[in-house]
């Protein structure tokens, strides 16, 4: 029985995606509570009860609300229900790293080397990535070496199609969340100048529609540039990660087939991947060496 891989792939939280988004909003509160006066002399002032009036519900109803219930109106409730799969992709990084790959791919070929292309089926059955596992089966039948890649390459394309759609639903609730923005910016002024009395009697709504045409705007901006703007981005660097190390996989098997050196298919799979990634790589593997 062929001893099991010991790489892993080891995926870690987002720290640059939470502390930018945290960042973003504590300074954005911070700048809602502060006031600086620099002439005609200097003034710091903070009161947090300024938070107020930032909160306007008929704002959050047009903004926040139709935002919402357009995207759900504009995509199919298969693409909605996974909206929580998407929040824990973004959040964790590492979860495709290409340095894994090329070390399996590179054991891969010294198995086959070793014991030929059939002895790749105990190992395919332990890889835990089913588009890995179904490009080494592939191989080990003994199929068309281009009969492999099409079939490779065509479910590369399907997956990027798919990714593309899903980023593509944040970019919509980003280009959305702005113009109900200006949706609520037209009510407020609709609102304060059918309420407004030029008599000087009575009692005016002025400053409340006022502060729902503002409030709206600011609302929009915050949701398409600081919440759905950052996940669709987010989504398209981890859908390129695992974009890159498809293409490892179907470059290794085709390599692997053709009974290349392992050692020159590890040098090939490396131009992949950047200077620094390459040297982080090699020092892996030095270290790994060094153990043994």
């Amino acid at each position: 029985m062929k001893e099991k891989s010991k790489a892993k792939q080891k995926s870690k939280l987002s720290l640059s995606y939470i502390i930018g988004l945290v960042g973003a909003l504590a300074v954005c509160l911070f700048g809602m509570v502060t006031k600086i006066q620099i002439v005609p002399e200097f003034q710091f002032l903070v009161k947090f009860e300024w938070l107020i009036n930032f909160f306007d519900p008929a704002s959050i109803l047009i903004t926040i609300g139709c935002t919402i219930f357009i995207v759900v109106a504009s995509f199919p409730a298969s693409m909605l229900k996974d909206m929580p799969k998407h929040l824990s992709i973004i959040l964790k990084e590492g979860r495709f790293d290409p340095r894994y790959y090329i070390d399996e791919l590179v054991d891969l070929a010294q198995v086959a080397r070793k014991d030929g292309l059939l002895s790749l089926e105990e190992r395919a059955k332990q890889l835990a990535d089913p588009f890995f596992k179904q490009a080494v089966m592939l191989v080990v039948d003994a199929n068309d070496a281009d009969k492999v890649q099409q079939i490779l390459e065509t479910d590369i394309e399907n997956m990027s199609t798919r990714h593309d759609t899903v980023a593509g639903m944040y970019d919509k609730a980003s280009s959305i969340a702005p113009a109900f923005g200006m949706v609520g910016t037209l009510v407020g002024l609709i609102n304060m100048l059918k309420s407004m009395d030029l008599s000087g009697g009575g009692q005016s709504s002025l400053g409340a529609d006022m502060g729902t045409a503002l409030i709206t705007t600011l609302y929009g901006c915050l949701l398409a540039h600081m919440i759905f703007g950052p996940i669709a981005t987010q989504l398209r660097n981890r859908a390129e990660e695992e974009l890159l190390c498809k293409m490892l996989i179907v470059e290794g098997v085709k390599s692997i087939q053709a009974g290349e050196n392992p050692k020159f298919i590890r040098e090939r799979l490396l131009t992949y991947m950047a200077q620094q990634q390459r040297e982080s790589a090699e020092n892996a593997k030095g270290k790994k060496k060094g153990k043994k």
